[in-house]
Parts: C-alpha cells; sequence; structure tokens
C-alpha cells in the first residue's frame, strides 16, 4: 500500500468529503439508522449497490479510455438528482486537490465537474496507483464517509464505529476485486461497468434535499 492511496482514503483530504454523509442523514432521520447493527447494515447496503459502482467506475478511469464516456455512465447509474449533483460537487473538490498533489496530464483529460469515482480514478492513475488500488479507495469511501457522519449524528463511541468500519474490510476487498475483474472482463468498457442500484438510497438523498435543517450537503 502507498502513500498515494493512504492519501486518497483519507477523510482529511480537503476535497468536500466531510460536508456528505453519503445519505446516512436522512436515514438517521427516518429511524433506519440509530445504532451500530443498523449502521452495519446500511452501510453493507450501501457498499454493495453505490459503492460498487464507484470501484468499478474509479477503476476503469485509472485504467484509461473515454473519461467523458465514462462520466455519463456514471450519469446513467445514478438516477437521482440529489446524488448526481454530490457526486459532481465531490469530484470538482477531488480535481482542486488533485491537481496539486499529483500533477500530470491526466486531468486535463476529464470532463468539467466529473463525478467524484471518475475523477477518484484520474487522482489515482496520476498518483501512480493501480486500477485495484482505485477501486479500493472508492469502495473504502462509500461507508468510511457515512460512517463518520453518523458517529457525529448520533453522537456514537468513535471506537464502537471504527469496528464497525473495520469489520467490513472482507466486503470492501470483495467490491474492489469484482470491480476489477469486470473491468478485465468487460475491457473497463460499458459491458464490465457494475450497474447495482438501490431505490431507497435514491428517495432518501431527495427527501434530504428537500430539508431545510440538514448538516449536510447529501
Amino acid at each position: 500500500m502507498t502513500a498515494a492511496l493512504l492519501t486518497l482514503a483519507d477523510s482529511r483530504l480537503p476535497a468536500g468529503g466531510h460536508t456528505h454523509s453519503g445519505g446516512v442523514e436522512q436515514a438517521v432521520a427516518a429511524g433506519l439508522v440509530h445504532d451500530p447493527s443498523s449502521l452495519a447494515a446500511f452501510l453493507l447496503r450501501r457498499l454493495t449497490t453505490s459503492g460498487a459502482v464507484a470501484a468499478g467506475l474509479a477503476a476503469a478511469a485509472c485504467g484509461g479510455g473515454d473519461l467523458a464516456a465514462l462520466d455519463a455512465e456514471a450519469d446513467a447509474r445514478t438516477p437521482s438528482p440529489a446524488l448526481r449533483a454530490a457526486s459532481r460537487q465531490q469530484g470538482r473538490g477531488l480535481v482542486r486537490v488533485g491537481r496539486r498533489a499529483w500533477p500530470s496530464p491526466l486531468w486535463d483529460a476529464l470532463p468539467a465537474a466529473p463525478h467524484h469515482p471518475v475523477a477518484l480514478g484520474v487522482a489515482a492513475a496520476a498518483g501512480s496507483l493501480t486500477a485495484r488500488d482505485a477501486a479500493a479507495a472508492a469502495a473504502y469511501l462509500s461507508v468510511s464517509g457515512p460512517a463518520t457522519a453518523a458517529q457525529r449524528l448520533l453522537a456514537m463511541d468513535p471506537l464502537t464505529v471504527a469496528a464497525v468500519t473495520a469489520r467490513l474490510a472482507p466486503e470492501i476487498d470483495a467490491v474492489a476485486d469484482a470491480a476489477v475483474q469486470g473491468g478485465r472482463n468487460g475491457h473497463f468498457c460499458r459491458p464490465g461497468l457494475p450497474a447495482d442500484t438501490d431505490p431507497l438510497l435514491d428517495l432518501l438523498a431527495e427527501v434530504h434535499a428537500a430539508r431545510k435543517d440538514r448538516f449536510f450537503a447529501s
């Protein structure tokens, strides 16, 4: 594991991720997440749907190819307007910090305001990481951000939340492995990209976006 991968997966990276709850704020408001057990279920649900999609897109972007087409694929796999806006907001933030951290001409191939997983894949490539590294970072971020937000919203024990996240390590590795294997089978083209969805997460995002009392952007 390289320092670049640790940096990409670090919540302290100033790319704006700390302002997003990954849907957990609305899940808390709806009573779906209220304790460590329900948080673990929510994180696993997110990891195996939107997390799997993010991992596939990040791996594909790291592997090269038409980034504009990949960005369009991300759009097609994100039916919620609120989630599309959140992804592009985080993507812009990552591009800003990534250009400074890992200068590379690869950044110039990105479309304006790219989806976060696509920008993450380019950041990984610029940092000399592999497609597997990019997929692992995307999978990990899909649970670490919501876990941190839940800890703050519910005043949960940080050690407990850390343990919940750590116990998902095998599932995170499996999602990253599947993302890379799918890319090999489909040559990182459309047939190889995951398209897992969760209508509940989409609905939570839309309800959350309409609220005036939210602490997180998404």
